[in-house]
């Protein structure tokens, strides 16, 4: 019983089938995340989409307004920083040291561009605080991706469920940004983009440093 519990501990974050999918979405979401950045920059007021989107967003956040509070918290630093602490643990205890070094790496990334990007996009809203992309959006995506995608290997669910969790829970996020008037629409999109283009390349990029650090591989084993 020993060596299929080593096995599933040692698997590749993003087996050959799902890198390849996942790996094609990043791209494409990397260049809605510069495409966006670069018509937004320096504005101070919402396009056409974001004036379209934010009274409905607005409308149903007064109806479930701690719903939104909720998923906002996760994004603020305390937040963010308890549902790092408790996924570490969570691995840790379960011996899953890759997915560990996912569980920090793919969000603290992610949110480290979006950290990067806001002064370069230079997008405010209420004309003082950096905007696109979103943090807040970025960090629930990224945290849901790097769960999602080695228990989606475990299980044997494709990239098209790993994507969908992720559009769902940064949908939600995005929503709550838009609806407390934190964020425009396309600020959310961006975040959402760029938790997808991070996270697979982080999870790539450590499944290389894996397989060049493991000592005594056993034979067909990555």
């Amino acid at each position: 019983m020993r060596e299929p519990a080593a096995r599933r501990r040692n698997q590749p974050l993003l087996p050959a089938p799902a890198a390849r999918v996942l790996h094609v979405t990043a791209a494409v979401a990397a260049v809605v995340v510069v495409l966006l950045g670069v018509l937004n920059a320096g504005h101070t007021e919402p396009g056409w989409f974001d004036a379209w989107v934010q009274p409905a967003a607005t409308r149903s956040v007064g109806a479930a307004w701690s719903a939104a509070i909720a998923v906002d918290f996760l994004g603020e630093p305390r937040g963010s920083v308890t549902v790092v602490v408790v996924l570490a643990v969570l691995f840790a205890v379960l011996r899953r040291w890759r997915v560990l070094a996912l569980a920090l790496a793919g969000p603290g990334l992610t949110i480290a561009v979006t950290a990067l990007g806001k002064p370069l996009a230079d997008r405010t809203i209420h004309t003082v605080y950096l905007s696109y992309p979103s943090g807040h959006t970025a960090f629930v995506t990224a945290v849901t991706l790097a769960v999602a995608m080695p228990l989606a290997g475990r299980l044997r669910a494709g990239p098209v469920v790993v994507l969908a969790c992720a559009l769902v829970t940064g949908a939600y996020a995005g929503w709550a940004q838009v609806g407390l008037s934190a964020h425009y629409a396309t600020d959310a999109i961006g975040g959402f983009c760029t938790a997808v283009a991070v996270v697979p390349a982080t999870a790539t990029l450590i499944d290389r440093i894996w397989r060049r650090t493991a000592t005594g591989p056993r034979p067909g084993q990555a």
